[in-house]
């Protein structure tokens, strides 16, 4: 396929795509390579299993410094059909980590999408603060606004004038599809500081369904003449104690029919001595 084929039927492919749907929210991620300790968590017939990373794990206790947090996340169904269509996707982060966007440059929606991979990242290179992958069944072609499987490019930016995460997701297969979906940051509670939530387009007829997504955050920038994390923990053990079990995210996965399955994934980190 020629570059300007290829240009126009992603032109053509996110039309459809924002046609079917508003555009939601964007996300960052990283490859289905599996992350240790593993969740699974099960209802009416869907599975979805979580696992999550971060990096490093050990960490001062009074003093926050720069981390990277891996999530991936994939559904599986015991129905021959597939699982229901998923509607929405929400993280939340442990309160002792803080995400930090001030300073670092925002790209624009209409800068990225439609777009390829390549030139999602020549528009907005400065904004990207993570990677991962996405994959899909896709049954119909013509109706999917999704590629079957997909890079994931997360870049700073904004939606509907709130702070969030756009994902860029582009695939060649079945057709080159691009699409942006934007993961709105907002305060969470309890033992969780920020979550960051995406709405998935709801499309009419069977195309298919997302079985499963990725996620790697990961950046460091200058900003009134120091240098900032996009994301700084520390380890929150009691004085005393050399490391601490805590919880590092939830996940809730929200589906076609009412179904919300949500994990809670817990890992240990260690004080810097």
């Amino acid at each position: 396929m020629s570059a300007g084929r290829e240009r126009d039927v992603v032109m053509n492919r996110s039309r459809f795509a924002r046609l079917a749907m508003p555009v939601a929210l964007a996300v960052a991620a990283l490859g289905f390579a599996a992350l240790a300790g593993a969740e699974t968590v099960r209802e009416g017939g869907i599975q979805v299993g979580v696992s999550g990373k971060l990096s490093p794990q050990t960490l001062p206790r009074d003093a926050k410094v720069p981390v990277a947090v891996s999530f991936a996340g994939r559904i599986q169904s015991t129905n021959p059909s597939g699982p229901p269509q998923l509607l929405s996707l929400k993280v939340a982060l442990n309160r002792h980590g803080v995400l930090t966007y001030k300073g670092i440059p925002k790209c624009r929606m209409g800068h990225i999408n439609p777009s390829t991979t390549a030139e999602a990242i020549a528009a907005c290179r400065s904004a990207l603060v993570g990677t991962g992958h996405f994959s899909a069944d896709v049954k119909l072609p013509e109706q999917s606004p999704f590629p079957s499987e997909g890079k994931v490019l997360a870049f700073n930016g904004r939606f509907k004038g709130r702070p969030a995460i756009l994902a860029h997701i582009y695939g060649t297969k079945p057709v080159p599809t691009s699409y942006v979906l934007p993961f709105v940051i907002s305060r969470a509670g309890g033992a969780f500081g920020v979550s960051m939530e995406a709405s998935f387009p709801r499309v009419t007829g069977d195309w298919g369904f997302v079985t499963g997504i990725s996620m790697r955050l990961d950046r460091t920038f200058r900003s009134g003449g120091k240098t900032h994390s996009y994301l700084a923990a520390d380890c929150p053990a009691p004085k005393g104690f050399p490391g601490v079990n805590y919880p590092l995210a939830r996940t809730s996965f929200s589906f076609e029919g009412g179904k919300t399955l949500t994990a809670t994934m817990n890992r240990t980190c260690k004080v810097k001595r």
